[in-house]
């Protein structure tokens, strides 16, 4: 038997890893319309992303800033980036709850780290809340 046999899937731990990859697909289509946003300055896609309650925590140049989800849309809304350019550096999953970490380079002149809280209800993950980092004079 060679080594490689001892790592072969069952049939429980493809179902699992099937799971594991459906989930990790479904938390990043549901960052989508977030790093839309970034390029196309639309407030809508952002939006769409949050569940009603979101929170986002950070700063620029200093400044603090406390919102929820309607005033961070109309913060992005009309802002486009084209040129942005982002990288999922991870996502965490356990159950109904997800964590992720996104860089963002170029986004409005500024380098962003944002790191994300979602969770699944009824099928559908959604951000929760966000704080992040714009690597500028915080």
């Amino acid at each position: 038997m060679s080594e490689n046999s001892n790592h072969a899937l069952t049939p429980e731990t493809a179902s699992d890893e099937a799971h594991s990859f459906a989930e990790y697909k479904a938390v990043i289509a549901a960052l989508q319309p977030y790093i839309d946003a970034a390029k196309t300055g639309d407030g809508s896609h952002i939006r769409s992303a949050f569940f009603d309650h979101a929170h986002i925590v950070g700063s620029m140049n200093g400044e603090f800033f406390n919102m929820n989800a309607d005033e961070f849309r109309d913060a992005v809304d009309g802002n486009a980036s084209p040129n942005v350019e982002h990288r999922i550096a991870w996502v965490d999953i356990s159950g109904p709850a997800a964590a992720a970490k996104v860089e963002f380079i170029n986004w409005v002149g500024f380098r962003f780290t944002d790191f994300f809280v979602l969770y699944k209800q009824d099928g559908q993950w959604k951000i929760s809340g966000k704080v992040y980092d714009s690597h500028a004079k915080n």
